[in-house]
């Protein structure tokens, strides 16, 4: 297994991209796009994002991580962000992989990188798999508990009586706003609040897969009613649930090997390309 750190062009700035391949004389197996979470997730997720990109590699899979505009390391500040350009991104580093490899096309998601991930698989030509990590579902609930976190904190110093209504009066006259550290665009925002996890690419395959921290894991009430629906549709589409810890939001940085072994056995189902 082999890692490279180097900068690709994006549409503003550039964009730092991981990339982790198997071994020169392996025909890589799949070829899989990384796509992370939002605002503070993303430092928490790291590690196990960078766990599981070396587990891929190591049995065959060329993977590639990339930090979005205005996040990691990546050119711009996340108040640059928008979802159009996120979106942009995930088009960039799907079509450098794919210009180097003929397998088969895996966008990988964690939270709301799925919702991106999704809505990315959508716009493009060719066939696309999906790995879903604990997918958020709705981008307009996400973004409602994202703005409680102001309104949560806004409470502490007034009555907080209209918060929330003045946050999205903000959001609406073009005013960005801040939020635990994270400058929050209106054009980011209003892609968020706008994205749902609609019916996938047909072309490929869905695998979901949730972390649970019982010992029993199953699948919740949310993700059963799409798998469901989305299996009545002809979508080819299978949800797993793991046991272990919420890694994106624990206080300590954690781990979940079941869910890196439950991973790789999802995108091993499919075979070479």
């Amino acid at each position: 297994m082999r890692r490279e750190a180097f900068f690709l062009p994006g549409s503003v700035g550039q964009r730092l991209v991981l990339l982790y391949s198997p071994e020169p004389a392996e025909r890589p197996r799949g070829a899989v796009v990384y796509v992370h979470p939002f605002g503070e997730e993303l430092n928490k997720s790291r590690r196990m994002a960078a766990l599981q990109a070396r587990a891929m590699a190591s049995a065959g899979y060329m993977v590639l991580q990339i930090d979005l505009l205005g996040c990691g390391d990546s050119s711009g500040d996340f108040g640059d962000a928008t979802w159009e350009a996120w979106l942009a991104d995930v088009k960039l580093a799907s079509a450098w992989l794919q210009e180097r490899t003929t397998a088969a096309l895996w966008l990988w998601g964690l939270r709301s990188g799925c919702l991106l991930i999704n809505e990315a698989a959508h716009r493009m030509q060719g066939p696309v798999n999906l790995l879903f990590w604990q997918p958020v579902v709705s981008g307009k609930q996400f973004l409602q508990q994202f703005l409680r976190l102001k309104v949560a904190s806004e409470m502490l110093a007034s009555d907080g009586k209209g918060v929330m209504e003045r946050l999205r009066g903000q959001l609406r006259q073009g005013e960005a706003i801040e939020i635990a550290g994270y400058l929050l665009a209106p054009a980011l925002a209003q892609g968020l609040e706008q994205a749902d996890l609609l019916l996938p690419h047909r072309s490929g395959r869905v695998e979901w897969i949730e972390i649970s921290g019982r010992a029993d894991a199953s699948l919740s009430p949310a993700a059963t009613a799409r798998l469901t629906q989305w299996q009545a549709a002809g979508q080819e589409a299978r949800g797993t649930a793991v046991s272990g810890p919420a890694f994106w939001q624990t206080t300590e940085i954690s781990e979940c090997p079941a869910l890196l072994e439950a991973s790789l056995r999802a995108l091993s189902e499919v075979g070479p390309a």
